[in-house]
C-alpha cells in the first residue's frame, strides 16, 4: 500500500491544488474535512492543513483538533493553519495593514534549513489573506520573510513542524513544487511510489477482493473517466461486467452510434440502451440548473434500475466518479463548499438494489489518463474532452426541447470538428457550445432576422479545478462563427466566451 499524506480541509478554494501537487511528485493524499477527519491515523506519514476564507480572530473559525498529530506527525501549516497555530501557541496575529493578496518575493530564507532546500531569495511566492503573523508562536523560528511580511514561513523548535502564509501549490509560486517535495519527502520521509502502474495493480486486487463473482454494470458515456473505469474493471473480473450506453437524447451529434462503434473490439460486453425520449420528457418545463441535473440523475438511476433487473444475478453499478465530484458534492460547515451536485455522487435511492463500485474515485482526471495510457487504452480515447454527464441539458439555458438540442448538436459538431480540422483540439483541454436564450437581431440578405446567440468556450486546465480561457486563432473563429450561422438554421450570432475559472465555471449552469 503506497504511503499517504492527509490533507485537512478548513475551506479554501486552494486545498484541491494541494492535493494535485502533492499527486505530481507520485505521493498519495487525501482531503477530508478538519472537522472530520480520519479515526486512524496511522497510515498517513504526514499531514498538511490548508487555508481558509476565516480569521483565527473570529468566534466561528475553525478549531482542529491536532492532539493526535503536532509533534507526532511531520506537518506543514498553510496560511490559515500557519495563523492558527501562531494565534492558539504564544503568537500573535493581527489584520494586516494593507491586505496580502497577490504575487510577492522572498527577500530573506534561511538557505541552512532542509525546508528551503534549493529555494533562493528573490523566489516569486503568492499570497492570500487579510490578517499576519506578528509575533511567531512559542518555539517558532523564522525561516522566510517577503518585503512586507516578515513571517512568511517558520517552524516550531523540536518539532517536524513547519507552517507558511503563502500558498505553494499555486502556479504563481514559482518553487511551490521545491518547498511541498522539501516537506514531504526529504523532512517527512514519504515515498513516491504513487504511480499508474501501482496503482491499476492495487486496484485490479482491491475489485476482486470487493466483487468476488457478483455481476456488475458500468454505465458507459464514451468519455475517459467511464472507459478506464470498464476497462479496469474487465480486467479485475472478466465476463462478470456488463457495460450500458445511455442514449439520454442529450448527446453530442451522431455521438450514440459512434461511441457503440468505437468500443467495438475493446473485448467488453456493451449494450445500448435508447431512452432519449424518457429523459426529454422528464425535462419538458424544467428551467433550473439544478433540477435539470437532479431530473437526468433520477432518470439515470431509473434506466438502469431498469436494465439491472434484465441481467440475471447483477448486484453492483459501477461508476466513474473521480476525485474532483467527491470533494465538490461535500459540505461540511464550510469546508469545499458545495459548488454543484453530481448525479453520480451520494449513493443510491434504497428501491434499487445494487452496491455502488468506483475504482476511479481517489484519481484527478489527468490521473485518470495516465492509468489509462497504462493499461493500453488507445491515446486518441484517452485524449478526449471531458464531457459533462448532464450533456447538452446543462449547455442549454433554460428549458429544454428536442429542437433546441438538435440546434446545438450542429453547433457543437461545426466547432469540434474544426477544432480538429486545424489542430487546435489536442491544445485544448474542453471545448463546448451553448445555447443562450437569447434572441438577437440580425440581417440575412435583405431580411431582419430574430434568430438565437450561441457562445463557444474553449479552457486549458489539468484537472477542471482551474481553468483558463484559450486564445483560438482570429481566423479559427471568423471561419467557425461564419459556418455556425450559414449551417444551422435558427443561429444569427456567435460569442466567445473568455471568463476563467475562477471566478467563472467551465460549464455555464
Amino acid at each position: 500500500m503506497e504511503e499517504k499524506v492527509l490533507i485537512l480541509d478548513f475551506g479554501s478554494q486552494y486545498t484541491q491544488l494541494i492535493a494535485r501537487r502533492v499527486r505530481e511528485l507520485f505521493i498519495y493524499c487525501e482531503i477530508h474535512p478538519y472537522n472530520n477527519p480520519p479515526q486512524d491515523l496511522s497510515p498517513f506519514k504526514a499531514v498538511i492543513l490548508s487555508g481558509s476564507p476565516y480569521s483565527v480572530r473570529s468566534e466561528d473559525a475553525p478549531h482542529p483538533d491536532l492532539s493526535g498529530i503536532r509533534g507526532k506527525l511531520p506537518l506543514l501549516s498553510v496560511c490559515y493553519g500557519a495563523q492558527y497555530l501562531a494565534h492558539f501557541s504564544g503568537g500573535k496575529v493581527s489584520p494586516s495593514n494593507i491586505r496580502e493578496y497577490g504575487r510577492a518575493n522572498l527577500s530573506f530564507v534561511a538557505s541552512d534549513e532542509a525546508f528551503f532546500n534549493s529555494i533562493e531569495t528573490g523566489s516569486q511566492v503568492w499570497m492570500s489573506h487579510s490578517d499576519t503573523i506578528k509575533e511567531l508562536p512559542t518555539g517558532g523560528v523564522r525561516l522566510a520573510s517577503t518585503y512586507d511580511v516578515e513571517n512568511a514561513a517558520y517552524r516550531i523548535a523540536g518539532e517536524s513542524t513547519y507552517a507558511i502564509q503563502f500558498h505553494p501549490e499555486v502556479y504563481h509560486t514559482t518553487d511551490g513544487k521545491q518547498l511541498l517535495s522539501n516537506f514531504l519527502v526529504d523532512i517527512a520521509g514519504v515515498k513516491q511510489d504513487w504511480t499508474p502502474d501501482s496503482f491499476v495493480s492495487m486496484t485490479l486486487e482491491s475489485l476482486r477482493k470487493q466483487i468476488g463473482s457478483e455481476k456488475v454494470i458500468l454505465g458507459l458515456s464514451g468519455g475517459v473517466d467511464s472507459t478506464v473505469a470498464a476497462i479496469l474493471l474487465h480486467q479485475a473480473i472478466g465476463d462478470q461486467l456488463t457495460c450500458i450506453f445511455v442514449n439520454n437524447g442529450l448527446l453530442r451529434k451522431d455521438e450514440f452510434s459512434s461511441v457503440l462503434e468505437q468500443y467495438n473490439g475493446m473485448g467488453l460486453n456493451v449494450k445500448g440502451v435508447d431512452a432519449s425520449k424518457r429523459f426529454l420528457d422528464k425535462l419538458a418545463g424544467i428551467s433550473d440548473p439544478e433540477a435539470k441535473r437532479k431530473a437526468i440523475g433520477n432518470t439515470f438511476i431509473d434506466v438502469f434500475d431498469d436494465e439491472s433487473k434484465l441481467i440475471d444475478g447483477a448486484t453492483w453499478l459501477a461508476q466513474g466518479t473521480i476525485y474532483p465530484d467527491v470533494i465538490e458534492s461535500i459540505s461540511v460547515n464550510g469546508p469545499s463548499a458545495t459548488i454543484k451536485s453530481h448525479h453520480n455522487v451520494g449513493g443510491l435511492p434504497d428501491y434499487m438494489k445494487l452496491k455502488i463500485v468506483e475504482p476511479l474515485r481517489m484519481l484527478f482526471k489527468d490521473e485518470v489518463r495516465r492509468v489509462g495510457i497504462s493499461l493500453g487504452i488507445d491515446p486518441e480515447l484517452i485524449g478526449r474532452h471531458p464531457f459533462p454527464g448532464p450533456g447538452l441539458a446543462i449547455r442549454i439555458l433554460g428549458d429544454i426541447t428536442a429542437e433546441k438540442v438538435s440546434m446545438l448538436q450542429e453547433v457543437d459538431a461545426i466547432f469540434i470538428n474544426g477544432l480538429k480540422r486545424d489542430g487546435l483540439y489536442d491544445k485544448v483541454w474542453q471545448a463546448g457550445a451553448i445555447l443562450l436564450p437569447v434572441n438577437s437581431v440580425g440581417v440575412m440578405g435583405d431580411e431582419r432576422t430574430y434568430e438565437k446567440c450561441v457562445a463557444l468556450r474553449a479552457v486549458s486546465s489539468t484537472d477542471g479545478m482551474t481553468a483558463d480561457w484559450v486564445d483560438l486563432p482570429y481566423e479559427f473563429l471568423q471561419k467557425t462563427s461564419n459556418d455556425i450561422i450559414n449551417r444551422v438554421q435558427g443561429v444569427n450570432r456567435v460569442v466567445y466566451d473568455i471568463s476563467s475559472k475562477p471566478p467563472a465555471t467551465i460549464e455555464w449552469e
